[in-house]
């Protein structure tokens, strides 16, 4: 393809060096670059689906049809310390696998989440940052 990922994305995203990533929905599709690249920013290797311990952020790579994206939403947020990031990359509009915004947002509403931002983080692929909703005062 010869196309890179923004060589800004993984500073993007918002981890710092020293944070321990967890990676959800790897596949044979993902871009191996952005991934280097937030192993690289961070500091060390992401960390698998098994990892058992609490961490600073989780990424999901999500593609059409890999089941109930509201599940897998419940379920990363087990694994996140208080005010861990959530990052959700689907593929781009016109790529196999791609999910509609309304999808996402009606998946991240139903886990609890609210979609915050949404945009293109590798050549096919978009990060959309799911955070906490708010509650009232």
């Amino acid at each position: 393809m010869g196309a890179t990922t923004d060589p800004q994305g993984a500073g993007r995203l918002g981890f710092d060096p020293g944070h321990v990533v967890q990676e959800f929905g790897w596949g044979d599709d993902v871009d191996d670059a952005l991934r280097a690249e937030i192993e690289a920013h961070v500091g060390s290797e992401l960390v698998d689906e098994d990892y058992g311990d609490v961490t600073d952020g989780v990424i999901v790579w999500w593609r059409e049809d890999d089941g109930d994206l509201t599940d897998t939403l419940v379920d990363v947020q087990t694994v996140l310390d208080d005010g861990g990031r959530i990052w959700l990359f689907t593929p781009k509009p016109g790529r196999g696998g791609h999910v509609e915004h309304n999808d996402i947002q009606e998946a991240a509403t139903t886990a609890g989440l609210h979609a915050t931002s949404t945009f293109s983080i590798a050549p096919d692929w978009s990060a959309t940052k799911l955070g906490n909703r708010g509650r009232g005062r």
